[in-house]
C-alpha cells in the first residue's frame, strides 16, 4: 500500500469514535521502516486559531486499515 492510498482515508480513534483527521506524512528511518504517521486535524479553522499540532501515530497504534477508514487506538 502506498502513502498516497493512506492519505485518502479518515483516521478514527476507536476509544471515543472521534475523527482525528487524515494522514499527511510519514517518518521513515534509514532502513525504510515507518516510524510514525503524521495526522492533521480535519478542522482547518480550529487548527489555525487554537494552534493545534499534528498528531503522530505509530504502527503499533493502528488497529485496522479498511477501505475508507484507519482505526487507531490512542
Amino acid at each position: 500500500m502506498r502513502l498516497s492510498d493512506l492519505q485518502t482515508k479518515m483516521v478514527v480513534n476507536i476509544k471515543d469514535g472521534r475523527h482525528l483527521g487524515t494522514i499527511i506524512d510519514a517518518e521513515v528511518n534509514e532502513t525504510g521502516q515507518i516510524l510514525y504517521f503524521s495526522v492533521m486535524s480535519k478542522r482547518f479553522f480550529k487548527r489555525l486559531f487554537k494552534g493545534e499540532a499534528e498528531i503522530t501515530i505509530t504502527i503499533r497504534q493502528i488497529v485496522k486499515i479498511g477501505t475508507d477508514v484507519i482505526l487507531v487506538d490512542l
